[in-house]
């Protein structure tokens, strides 16, 4: 049975390399093993060495170096309107906090055909519609880099400003910052905490 170990992207897919296609739903282009059948009746063996998502036009690199081309199948899903986006901000958020799937496009969004996920986008105010189509919901982000990222960063600006800056504002807003952001036994300087405490 031939045996898949890597995705080949849409933009680098060589079509005189592509022998089959195949239609997928989101589930199955989020496995790394498995058994999938072509367009055909040809078995796959899917056996990929990390988590990923196979996107429509993708295509799974046999070990002969043939390819077959990936389709996003259609699914039953949810449309889901308003007139006002905050409505559709607010669900999404929502959906989002319980790890539900959610595909966002600039005017809808779309959600799994599950009456429970129907009831609460209309408790939002929101219109629902059942639509077949390929499903692509947003990925999700470890933003915890980010986060701290942006600490230290603004650490660094904040010590910057020290630096270039006197006068009274400077003490004002220095002593804001510290009441706000670092707090006493912050380690930043005896200096500053002498200011806290003569205001």
């Amino acid at each position: 049975m031939p045996r898949v170990t890597t995705i080949v992207r849409k933009p680098a897919v060589k079509a005189d390399r592509v022998v089959a296609t195949i239609s997928l739903d989101h589930e199955a282009r989020s496995r790394r093993q498995g058994t999938l059948r072509a367009e055909g009746g040809t078995d796959i063996v899917l056996d990929l060495d990390m988590e990923t998502t196979i996107n429509d036009g993708d295509a799974l690199r046999l070990e002969d170096g043939q390819l077959v081309q990936v389709k996003a199948a259609a699914e039953s899903l949810l449309e889901v309107r308003a007139e006002n986006p905050l409505r559709l901000m607010r669900l999404a958020w929502h959906l989002g906090s319980n790890h539900g799937l959610v595909e966002v496009t600039g005017d809808a969004i779309y959600i799994e055909n599950n009456p429970a996920l129907a009831e609460l986008a209309r408790g939002q105010g929101c219109t629902v519609t059942p639509v077949e189509r390929p499903f692509k919901p947003e990925r999700s982000t470890h933003v915890c880099d980010h986060n701290h990222g942006h600490h230290h960063h603004h650490g660094h600006a904040h010590g910057h400003d020290h630096g270039h800056s006197h006068g009274h504002d400077h003490d004002h807003a220095h002593e804001h910052k510290h009441d706000h952001e670092h707090g006493p036994g912050c380690g930043c300087g005896h200096d500053h905490h002498g200011h806290k405490h003569d205001h």
